[in-house]
């Protein structure tokens, strides 16, 4: 998916320094990153899995841009929530002292995004390539009005650019909140916990003295951090499929992803329940919210011993899996 940015390096449009430090912002594991010299790059991405997936290739990494940084040059991958686009260009435009590349598929906003630049600053001519485009920009073009002017608030809760459900409560999870028992057991975990809403909700039932929150995405984490901010709660930055909790489990809630960009992948969801089924104590409950027309049931009744749908409407449905079967993988 880099074929753009290595044609933008090989022409000499894009001029790559021979020094000092590039950062690239979100660049995913599918991109190909090897126009650009390793030891200069810092990779930018705030996304667990493919965070990780740069750092085992020995690149430097970081999950967010280090307030006052200074850098030679910048390259920003579009994600596909046009706010979240628009807030790493300006980080970028303002951190980098030379040209700023831009790379972005159709899809992603990339033709939206070039016309509103050339309103404000000279962007360069756009490379077509592979049903995208990707052109620079000179560094230290101020684009203020692209940055957050501070947190962003919805519904009493502190939300981020990007992150899911950014705009309100995600009617799915408020479902879920509702339908939970009154007792869920001393230590819950909240897989895919985002910016935080059903573990703020878990922290009210009682008896419970531990919450443990699992989310891959950064920023959503520390909105989470805000929102959540109870000394039973505890925040892990990780992949909620791979993720161990730290001792025994009595119940799991999750609103898992089913998403793969645009793509509807269920095997995303699939994992989730496997990895709520290792951590849950013998009698252990998971309690998960699904589009109705996801196919998780099979999945459920091979990973627990007992199955049901406690709710839900023509959208989605509340499932109940107890007892987790050991043994399987």
């Amino acid at each position: 998916m880099s074929v753009r940015l290595s044609l933008a390096a090989q022409s000499g449009g894009f001029a790559v320094p021979s020094e000092g430090r590039i950062a690239v912002f979100h660049p995913r594991a599918d991109h190909d990153l090897s126009a650009l010299p390793k030891d200069q790059v810092l990779v930018i991405q705030p996304f667990r899995p493919d965070h990780d997936h740069f750092a085992t290739q020995g690149f430097a990494c970081a999950p967010s841009l280090e307030a006052g940084a200074d850098y030679a040059a910048a390259v920003v991958f579009l994600p596909r929530a046009k706010a979240l686009a628009r807030m790493l260009v300006a980080q970028a435009a303002a951190a980098a002292s030379g040209q700023v590349l831009i790379d972005g598929a159709k899809t992603e906003g990339i033709d939206s995004l070039l016309k509103d630049l050339r309103k404000r600053c000279a962007p360069s001519e756009p490379v077509s390539k592979a049903h995208g485009k990707v052109f620079w920009i000179d560094g230290g073009t101020a684009l203020p009005d692209w940055l957050p002017d501070g947190p962003q608030q919805v519904e009493g809760f502190i939300t981020a650019p990007g992150v899911f459900s950014a705009d309100g409560i995600d009617p799915a999870s408020r479902m879920l909140a509702a339908a939970l028992p009154v007792k869920l057991g001393r230590c819950v975990a909240d897989l895919g916990a985002g910016w935080g809403y059903l573990s703020t909700q878990v922290l009210q039932h009682e008896g419970v003295e531990e919450v443990h929150l699992a989310e891959a995405d950064h920023a959503a984490l520390a909105c989470a951090r805000l929102n959540a901010a109870d000394p039973r709660a505890q925040f892990h930055w990780a992949d909620a499929r791979t993720w161990k909790a730290p001792g025994v489990v009595n119940t799991v809630v999750m609103n898992p992803p089913f998403h793969t960009g645009r793509a509807a992948e269920p095997s995303l969801g699939q994992a989730f329940i496997a990895s709520a089924a290792s951590m849950l104590a013998a009698n252990g409950s998971l309690w998960m919210v699904a589009n109705r027309h996801l196919p998780y049931e099979t999945v459920l009744a091979d990973r627990f011993s007992q199955v049901r749908e406690e709710g839900g409407d023509n959208r989605f449905k509340i499932l109940h899996a107890a007892k987790p079967r050991r043994g399987r993988k």
